[in-house]
């Protein structure tokens, strides 16, 4: 049955691979397992098993806004699990998931008041792209069964958002599984013409005309849906141009085509409002959410749907189940009491308009390192930015661990792409606490590429 909690050794266990750790270099973490044990964690820091506090420079993984431990987030869990722990979500509900559901269409974008939800973003997309895939057959159009993504784009790791994201190294093992009928727009990271700008770039908004070289080449009556990231995080925050989203709107309603927002990483507040759409001032027909809103307590996600599609499915005999899809978790009871805390806080604390207050503190912070040796870009916009590094020409990648791995030893948990640090810091960090975070990492990347 194994050694009791006291008697176990983790570190020594992990240094055999007996946990295979996702998207980890696993090699590497087995030759220094011990600084890989986070034991606790509390605000904005978290606290491994030799005593460091590490501050969490992309608030777990985009998915702690509010910190660590929050007092009233564990009490809603506790209550909840005391009450109701479990609820099917097929035929049957609880008061908890009903109400967090009209909370978030209550801070949807207009129309947008719908959701179905799911535990994760990978199953937020999927569920989004099988939702676009059943309104246009029940309007009678199957033959829209096309799916465009985004080069670079980010969708999680089901098949359905693997086919249509756009990042080569997930991609390439997995081909023979991917989508039929999938495309890709360019994406719009243009560091000739744009490096070192400052929220979003001023050219760029005719990069949206790539859709009608996709409908152009494939006829718009075969085209479901186009997904994107308003901002594309995993990739580096990579920030639209002006116009850009309004144009791939535009375009989209011209032709019938169903735009989905990706908004796991922008929802609930990292560019300072409820959603990215809001931020931008574009309303998608359909909104991915996840990781915040549950400050990543509990697993969940969910979909936003604007009215009409919905009420497309609600035909046929009233005994039908109009959309054959769902989780065994979807709308699990302690995910929703979570979520509802996590509202609670955000409106009690205003914490959408301390992220907001924030964005200057992060950008002047990070464009302070402008042109420095060994940095090629910087891009920023609301509580997130990414710095790209030169690469080592004989070995991309290798100095992103480098620098990660140094992080550990100067207090900061990073987040390294390739060659790319990201940074989300929780919107409870302080000012300094930016300024300490950036001022570190540059003297980090200062040291790995001189």
């Amino acid at each position: 049955m194994g050694s009791s909690p006291s008697e176990f050794d983790p570190a020594r266990s992990l240094a055999t691979g007996t946990y295979w750790m996702p998207f980890t270099a696993n090699r590497r973490v087995r030759k220094d397992p011990q600084s890989r044990l986070i034991v606790s964690a509390k605000g904005s820091y978290c606290h491994t098993q030799d005593g460091s506090a590490l501050f969490d420079t992309l608030s777990g993984l985009w998915c702690t806004p509010l910190g660590h431990g929050h007092p009233r987030i564990v009490a809603a869990l506790q209550e909840q699990a005391q009450t109701l722990d479990y609820c099917t979500g097929f035929q049957m509900t609880n008061p908890a998931t009903v109400r967090l559901a009209d909370r978030i269409a209550a801070l949807a974008p207009e129309e947008l008041d719908h959701v179905f939800f799911t535990n994760s973003g990978s199953e937020a997309v999927d569920t989004a792209l099988k939702i676009a895939l059943g309104y246009h057959r029940l309007r009678g159009e199957a033959g829209r069964f096309r799916m465009i993504g985004r080069e670079r784009g980010y969708h999680g790791v089901g098949f359905g958002g693997l086919s249509v994201g756009g990042i080569v190294p997930n991609r390439k093992m997995f081909a023979a599984g991917m989508l039929n009928g999938v495309d890709h727009l360019r994406h719009t990271h243009d560091p000739a013409g744009a490096a070192f700008s400052r929220g979003q770039p001023a050219e760029g908004a005719d990069r949206a005309d790539d859709l009608e070289r996709l409908v152009g080449l494939h006829d718009a009556g075969t085209i479901g849906a186009v997904i994107v990231e308003p901002v594309q995080g995993s990739t580096g925050v990579i920030v639209p141009p002006l116009g850009y989203l309004h144009r791939l709107r535009d375009i989209c309603t011209r032709h019938g085509i169903l735009l989905i927002f990706d908004e796991v990483i922008t929802g609930f507040g990292r560019l300072g409002a409820p959603f990215a759409a809001q931020r931008f001032g574009v309303v998608p027909d359909m909104i991915t959410f996840a990781k915040a809103v549950t400050n990543g307590v509990v697993p969940m996600g969910g979909v936003l749907v604007r009215h009409d599609i919905y009420e497309t499915f609600m035909t046929g005999p009233e005994n039908a189940i109009e959309f054959a899809h769902g989780y065994t978790y979807s709308g699990h009871p302690l995910a929703a009491a979570v979520g509802n805390a996590v509202l609670d806080i955000v409106e009690d604390e205003d914490l959408f308009t301390r992220a907001l207050s924030l964005e200057p503190v992060l950008e002047e912070a990070v464009h302070h390192l402008d042109r420095a040796p060994g940095i090629l870009d910087i891009r920023n916009i609301g509580l997130a930015a990414a710095i790209d590094i030169e690469p080592d020409p004989r070995a991309p990648g290798a100095r992103g661990l480098e620098i990660f791995d140094l992080g550990l030893k100067n207090n900061l948990l990073l987040r390294c792409t390739g060659d790319t640090v990201s940074l989300a810091p929780p919107f409870i960090s302080t000012p300094q606490e930016l300024r300490d975070m950036v001022g570190i990492l540059g003297r980090l990347i200062a040291t790995v590429t001189r």
